[in-house]
């Protein structure tokens, strides 16, 4: 990213603060849901880290001192009991370390809020101060951020590379860093202009579906009908706000500053 940018354009130290806590934010975005998957299913984990829009309205609704609208109480009834019945369910295919199936819906809940946090403090700082920041400029302190967080928690948690023959790890990394963030997260921050963070988290939805058929196809990962069904009140929940959101105009949160610097 740093070759990318090629130079930073300066911004205050307050704004300069705000992207380093997006940062960290991502980085514990990153971290808890990764470590979900050693405790719960690769369906339940996926699937509770795209609850974002339910905590990026709430969130909304709270700073514009609005009540709720029955269509956002109801997505919360959906999900608390989508929730409660995934969190209660017997899994047939046991994670890599059992037991601790609530450690890892908890991990991946925290990951879930933690990508909130990471768009709402992007979308208020990317365009706060009257000027507008470009994509890369954005992305180039947000990722680097992240990076020196997650390097810093590997080395207090002990945790090194793997070894440089072990070709599968190293594979899965670069795919993570050139397809799913470079690409996947880039294309989010862009969106960032033209959408609110409860909008563009829509385009998740698809991924614990897709996640399930995988780790069903690779891990022979199997779901309880309990899971299935709290699994799906979770993705109506989601779809219930999103189309809540849409239909009150959310989808167009911010008006492009004239002049603004478009790189993507």
């Amino acid at each position: 990213m740093l070759a990318i940018v090629r130079r930073f354009q300066r911004l205050p130290l307050r704004r300069e603060a705000a992207f380093a806590v997006a940062g960290i934010a991502l980085a514990i975005h990153f971290a808890t849901w990764i470590a979900s998957l050693s405790f719960t299913s690769v369906a339940v984990a996926t699937l509770l880290v795209t609850t974002t829009p339910l905590w990026t309205e709430l969130y909304d609704v709270v700073r514009e001192r609005r009540p709720p609208s029955l269509n956002y109480i109801i997505s919360l009834v959906l999900a608390f009991a989508g929730v409660s019945a995934l969190a209660l369910a017997h899994t047939p295919t046991p994670p890599p370390i059992a037991g601790h199936a609530l450690l890892g819906d908890a991990l991946a809940l925290i990951g879930s809020v933690a990508i909130g946090a990471y768009l709402l403090i992007v979308r208020d700082t990317s365009l706060s101060e009257g000027v507008v920041l470009g994509t890369r400029q954005i992305v180039a302190r947000t990722y680097g951020w992240a990076a020196l967080a997650l390097v810093v928690g590997a080395a207090f948690a002990h945790e090194g590379p793997p070894a440089l023959q072990n070709g599968a790890a190293w594979g899965g990394i670069l795919a993570m860093a050139f397809i799913s963030q470079l690409l996947g997260h880039t294309a989010f921050n862009a969106a960032l202009r033209d959408f609110s963070p409860t909008v563009i988290s829509m385009a998740t939805l698809l991924e614990p579906v897709v996640a399930a058929l995988l780790a069903a196809a690779l891990f022979r990962e199997a779901l309880s009908v309990q899971a299935v069904i709290g699994g799906a009140l979770v993705l109506a929940a989601v779809a219930v706000t999103l189309r809540n959101v849409r239909a009150n105009g959310g989808d167009k949160d911010h008006v492009q500053t004239a002049g603004a610097e478009q790189e993507l």
